[in-house]
């Protein structure tokens, strides 16, 4: 199933079965608040929507410790050197464990986390992978390639990818480290591309030595890709952004040489394989396209031989499979290379599978019920990743997922392709600078948020930063300095919709109810206006739900939550002022309605308050399922005369401030 595009009039269509995953965080550390704010909050809401949508038997929502790479292993070395005595399954398992416990704080609620090195779930994942190889191998998208690795010759041993560091080849890129073959914001080179190499281990140049390894031939998939790409854009509601920044990759391969470094144009052209010349005056470089890597590696000899300074484009590189880092998925012996270990990157793309296989097993599903989740046309995988991440998600994953369903040289069908809907969120700034844990600026962790706010407060904020479409500054004023705090506090401002208004409504229709019909609903029929304002909202929200465009959802719960207020403030004045009995019942019945409308569209946001708003109602949860969201509250009751609402104490709320917040009123 793909998530199509509708038109106005139409309902948008969910999938009959969902799995949901939200990007992995490396096993070396905590998480800080881009991880669970830029991604995390986004994907739960999500699931947490489909569970009521489609039913929560129809829905998976899962993610893990991505426990493997050199960021983990350079870490380890570090802290070893410092007089850590653990193993590197003990250094994984401590972060695994600190990360599973705030993501449960901030009531993410994944039905498996898993981790790709601990347990049942990383024994599955061993073998997925080596089954992965095979399927590939078999299918001939596996070349046996012999590329330069660094070495540090001071230290006598070749060094991981985040061993080396130095500045990104691609022009315009505006990352602050590079290391050996990608950059901090996600693009690949070969490690001969990068520019002023230096080892991490003795801090002076690392050699280059060629080292064999499998790759898998992503180039051979750029039309595939291509035409993958123009249906996405065509017939689905992709992000934009999205499509642009993997649109950066499709082309062929290209170097581009500054004007300066030229002497004879048509020389040099001459010397250089088969290609595209392009020469705009009023640009400083020239640009040589080529019709392959083979073609593009010649030429770069060539201009190497000259002295002549270049860089290169974007294009699809050959995607690394193994490595020779002992910390990794074993990797399967085969035309004599052994000793191998899977590069973490493609691995951690079909962990998901690993884990879903894994989540199957516990609730003692039989591994065939694999195919139902992602191989069905009746169901979905959504993908919910940061930005960095799309050349691996969308280009990368496109290409090994169709290399697993077809064979080398089968042209497959847009439409018969079963991969995953990927959403991809801005950066999630920290203030006005990109969060990173080794920026100078330290991004607050996750759980120092909840010391000021609820998880509540922070989730309704997260969700209404508009990160569909841009980047976004999160600016908490409790980690500011008192002379820098200016104006209202975003994070209170946006939580305040439920913990002052939705909270005030809630309890005034429960005390309204309590004190004029002995804790009984009374019955009748919400009127038109409510009906209507209801409707609209409902088809709204729906929308931009299926549309992942979770910043809207704000709006129109904003724009419900506050008419709902005022058509009570204003009409409890007319009934109590004509102490009219008739009115105020119909006034009852309108809030009640709503209530139960904005409950049921809270839900997925703040569950804990819209919960216990169900408890008090005396209702199961069959209270929110979609397929019954505009029946009225006697729809769930057998008999309106004789079910009575759990009693309300006064200044019980069902959505709370931080205790902090009280402190201070």
């Amino acid at each position: 199933m793909t998530c199509k595009r509708f038109t106005a009039n139409e309902r948008p269509l969910f999938p009959k079965r969902a799995v949901i995953t939200a990007g992995m965080p490396y096993g070396n550390k905590s998480l800080h608040f881009g991880h669970v704010g830029g991604m995390f909050i986004h994907a739960d809401i999500f699931a947490r929507f489909l569970r009521d949508r489609i039913g929560k038997d129809n829905v998976i929502f899962l993610s893990g410790t991505d426990c493997y790479g050199s960021p983990i292993l350079e870490s380890y070395r570090k802290l070893e050197e410092a007089g850590y005595e653990g193993s590197p399954e003990d250094y994984v398992r401590a972060n695994h464990e600190k990360q599973k416990k705030t993501l449960d704080s901030y009531g993410i609620s994944l039905d498996f986390f898993g981790a790709s090195a601990l347990g049942e779930a990383g024994l599955i994942h061993n073998q997925v992978s080596a089954r992965v190889f095979h399927t590939l191998y078999r299918n001939g998208y596996l070349r046996r390639m012999s590329m330069p690795q660094f070495y540090d010759e001071e230290k006598k041993t070749f060094l991981n990818g985040r061993q080396v560091v130095g500045k990104c080849p691609i022009p315009g890129c505006t990352s602050d480290k590079a290391y050996a073959d990608e950059c901090s914001l996600g693009h690949q080179f070969l490690p001969s591309e990068l520019i002023l190499p230096v080892s991490c281990l003795s801090h002076q140049k690392p050699v280059l030595r060629d080292v064999e390894n499998w790759y898998f031939d992503l180039e051979y998939c750029l039309p595939l890709v291509k035409e993958y790409h123009d249906f996405l854009r065509k017939n689905t509601n992709t992000r934009k952004y999205q499509l642009e920044t993997v649109e950066e990759f499709l082309k062929k391969p290209i170097l581009y040489v500054p004007r300066k470094y030229i002497d004879n144009l048509a020389v040099l052209a001459a010397k250089l394989p088969p290609h595209k010349l392009t020469d705009e005056e009023k640009k400083p470089s020239v640009q040589f396209e080529f019709d392959n890597l083979d073609d593009r590696d010649r030429a770069k000899s060539v201009l190497d031989g000259e002295n002549i300074h270049y860089t290169s484009g974007k294009t699809l590189v050959p995607f690394r499979l193994s490595g020779n880092i002992e910390w990794g998925v074993p990797f399967p012996e085969c035309e004599g290379l052994r000793g191998l270990t899977f590069w973490v990157w493609p691995e951690s793309l079909w962990a998901p599978i690993s884990f879903t296989l894994a989540y199957l097993k516990e609730q003692g599903k039989e591994e065939s019920e694999l195919s139902k989740w992602w191989y069905d046309p009746e169901a979905q995988v959504y993908q919910f990743i940061g930005e960095d991440n799309i050349y691996f998600y969308a280009i990368a994953q496109t290409g090994l997922f169709t290399g697993l369903q077809f064979p080398k040289g089968e042209v497959p069908a847009m439409e018969k392709l079963h991969l995953s809907h990927i959403t991809a969120n801005r950066h999630l700034l920290y203030m006005d600078t990109k969060a990173s844990s080794s920026s100078e600026l330290k991004p607050p962790m996750a759980d120092e948020l909840l010391d000021y706010y609820t998880k509540d407060q922070l989730r309704l904020h997260f969700m209404s930063l508009g990160l569909s479409s841009k980047s976004v500054g999160f600016k908490p004023q409790a980690f500011r300095k008192e002379e820098d705090r200016v104006g209202a506090d975003m994070v209170l401002k946006d939580g305040n919709l439920i913990t002052n208004v939705f909270n005030r409504l809630l309890r005034t229709c429960f005390y309204a109810v309590q004190n004029n019909y002995g804790g009984k609903l009374p019955d009748g029929r919400a009127g038109e206006q409510i009906m209507l304002m209801a409707e609209k909202a409902v088809l709204e929200y729906e929308r931009h739900m299926y549309n992942h465009e979770f910043h809207r959802i704000s709006y129109v719960l904003d724009d419900l939550i506050r008419a709902v207020n005022r058509h009570w403030v204003n009409n409890i004045k007319i009934a109590d002022a004509e102490n009219n009995a008739e009115f105020r019942k119909q006034l009852v019945i309108d809030c009640f309605y709503a209530c139960k409308i904005m409950a049921v569209l809270v839900h997925p946001i703040a569950p804990e308050g819209c919960e216990m708003f169900r408890e008090y109602l005396n209702i199961g949860e069959e209270l929110w399922d979609w397929n019954h969201i505009f029946e009225p509250l006697s729809f769930y009751i057998a008999d309106l005369n004789s079910h009575e609402l759990k009693y309300l104490e006064p200044k019980v709320d069902f959505f709370k401030k931080h205790e902090r917040q009280l402190g201070e009123l």
